[in-house]
């Protein structure tokens, strides 16, 4: 094995900072059309603090700056730990972390602007589309070569999950963005009708499913079993789980389409498909939990670990839930609600960001030599706000939704609506005040992160000597 000096560390650092700033930046946005909601007038008559604009700019910085920096910082990790090996190149991996940063930094710019492809996930125009292509192809050279020269003959399950997500999202991404430039900011897809919305949601589920899943169950699969100081529950599950997973995620994407022109033997195999990934889901959900077996008392003592423990606890809730809402009769009441809401953020906060939180508070000290993180007390503060505010939000846009569903789809004796759409939206309106809440909090969290790392990391003054008349006094 290589010693820790001889891994590079540097490009990791400079992706969990910026998973840290990222994640304020989107989640603070998040807060704002939260608030927008309610009050209408705050974005100020200003085109570019609109709702529509901004709501994919929380999207993108969630989803692929905080989120897609994590994956960066930790895969890098993970990847030269495990196999005893530097990365393969150092120049190559700094690319991935500017290129990177460049295409965050050109989504929140364009997006306010109103440049936009118009498709959920993959709104960024056809030059930052190359650029994301560039550096994912240099991402998987780096993580494949590093992989390739390792000193270890077994390939750690987490460097599976990290595979498998880095070369189809390559996939999704290339394919999905396919188009043909009019100008520098406009393109027009090469599909067309039910074909592009068919393309658009194998790419945007799948984002879901390979970015926002087998990525993170790499992160799982190694700093659960780290942070816990036991094997993992159970190795061959891991192997299994890994391809059943990628196995059947892939064909899921069709139940976002349900009840439109999509043919419905399509929609059916999106639905069927959806509920076999039930069983490979929970697999590593128990997987993952039962590693605490025999230590259990770790939930008491230790925030990290309660961290990440739960993220999968939340992770088992939303592939539960997914799978439910595929089915076409539940999905007939959930459809265009406010509960598909609930279920991205039961995802997107409770799984990713909480499983995130958990890496990173693991992660600083490690990479800043420091003993530990500057306060645990406020890691355990962390802890309770960002869950007390994943429930207001995720419950009550719950609540919203079947209760929108419910009146939509009310009618009277004879045949008319029983209520309004505005009607709906007024009843809503409470329920939005509560998601609200609950993401002031999430977001409140994620700024104690940020004084806790930014504690942590800040370099420390040397003691001066005491001086022989202070001494004497």
């Amino acid at each position: 094995m290589e010693t820790t000096a001889s891994y590079n560390d540097k490009v990791v650092r400079q992706f969990t900072i910026m998973t840290v700033v990222w994640g304020i930046v989107g989640m603070l946005v998040g807060v704002l059309i939260a608030a927008q909601l309610l009050w209408p007038a705050l974005n100020f008559e200003l085109p570019w603090l609109t709702y529509s604009r901004l709501r994919p700019l929380h999207t993108n910085a969630v989803i692929f700056a905080f989120g897609g920096s994590a994956l960066f910082a930790t895969s890098y990790y993970v990847v030269q730990r495990t196999c005893g090996v530097r990365l393969l190149s150092d120049k190559a991996a700094a690319f991935t972390f500017w290129g990177w940063q460049a295409v965050i930094l050109g989504a929140v710019v364009t997006l306010p602007l109103g440049f936009t492809q118009s498709k959920e996930y993959a709104e960024l125009i056809w030059p930052l589309d190359i650029l994301i292509a560039a550096v994912w192809v240099t991402y998987a050279v780096v993580f494949f070569g590093t992989i390739v020269k390792r000193k270890v003959k077994h390939i750690y399950v987490a460097n599976w999950f990290y595979g498998a997500f880095i070369l189809t999202v390559a996939v999704l991404h290339i394919v999905n963005s396919l188009a043909i430039p009019t100008s520098l900011t406009q393109s027009y897809p090469i599909y067309s009708g039910a074909v592009d919305a068919m393309v658009q949601w194998w790419y945007g589920h799948n984002a879901v499913g390979f970015f926002l899943t087998a990525g993170f169950l790499g992160m799982m699969y190694y700093f659960v079993p780290k942070q816990a100081g036991r094997p993992i529950y159970s190795y061959r599950l891991s192997v299994v789980h890994f391809w059943a997973l990628i196995s059947t995620y892939m064909w899921a994407g069709p139940h976002h389409l349900h009840w439109t022109a999509l043919p419905e033997w399509v929609q059916s195999v999106g639905m069927v498909f959806s509920l076999i990934l039930l069983a490979p889901s929970w697999g590593g959900m128990i997987n993952g939990i039962m590693t605490l077996s025999g230590a259990w008392h770790k939930l008491r003592d230790d925030p990290i670990i309660r961290f990440l423990i739960v993220s999968l606890s939340f992770y088992g809730m939303a592939t539960f839930e997914g799978p439910m809402m595929s089915i076409r009769t539940v999905n007939a009441l959930s459809h265009y609600t406010d509960w598909t809401i609930g279920h991205v953020h039961s995802g997107a906060l409770g799984w990713v960001a909480f499983i995130t939180i958990g890496a990173i508070y693991m992660l600083v000290p490690r990479l800043f030599n420091r003993e530990q993180m500057y306060s645990i007390p406020l890691i355990n503060v962390h802890f309770w706000v960002s869950t007390i505010g994943v429930v207001l939000y995720i419950a009550s846009m719950w609540i919203a939704g079947v209760m929108q569903g419910l009146m939509w789809r009310a009618v009277n004796d004879d045949g008319t609506l029983t209520y309004s759409f505005i009607e709906s939206v007024a009843a809503t309106y409470p329920y939005y005040a509560v998601r609200l809440v609950g993401g002031i909090l999430f977001f409140a969290g994620m700024l104690i992160m940020a004084y806790n790392v930014w504690r942590t990391i800040r370099p420390v003054e040397p003691v001066k000597a005491a001086t022989p008349s202070t001494a004497s006094a």
